[in-house]
């Protein structure tokens, strides 16, 4: 049976959990993911290309088609450490008017470089709103339970 290797364009099934147990992200569509970041259907990707999270490209290679793994991706490895300099805060003059920021609510902000930043909102004031561009899972451990699907 083929086996996967770099360079090689396959799909993959995964359900990403944190230590709690809760699924943060899934490519199944069975209602399992408590967030709305989940895919729908196998996700494609190239092997060594860095598409994913590097623990998982590297136990791809070698699986055969309708193999499953276990793999556990540090904190460290995943979204590194939180970093103060991504909090920061806005005058309510620069949020468009029709904008009712909520704390917790998560947004989609466009820097000076026309980047799309997705940030979340941390406090609002009468003033000002603050916000965190720090990634909603910085700090925790993951764990994705992979298939591969097919080598295409």
């Amino acid at each position: 049976m083929a086996k996967a290797k770099k360079g090689d364009r396959v799909s993959i099934d995964f359900i990403g959990k944190l230590n709690d147990g809760s699924i943060f992200d899934t490519t199944f569509d069975d209602g399992q993911c408590e967030e709305d970041h989940c895919e729908s259907g196998p996700m494609e990707l190239t092997l060594g290309d860095g598409e994913f999270f590097q623990e998982i490209e590297d136990a791809l290679i070698g699986m055969s088609p309708g193999e499953k793994k276990v793999v556990k991706i540090s904190a460290e490895s995943a979204f590194g450490d939180y970093d103060d300099d991504k909090v920061f805060t806005v005058s309510r003059d620069e949020i468009p008017g029709d904008m009712v920021p909520e704390v917790g609510q998560e947004l989609e902000l466009t820097t000076e470089d026309d980047e799309v930043e997705i940030v979340t909102v941390l406090e609002v004031t009468d003033d000002s709103v603050t916000f965190d561009a720090n990634h909603p899972l910085i700090g925790e451990d993951l764990t994705y339970e992979i298939e591969l699907v097919e080598i295409l």
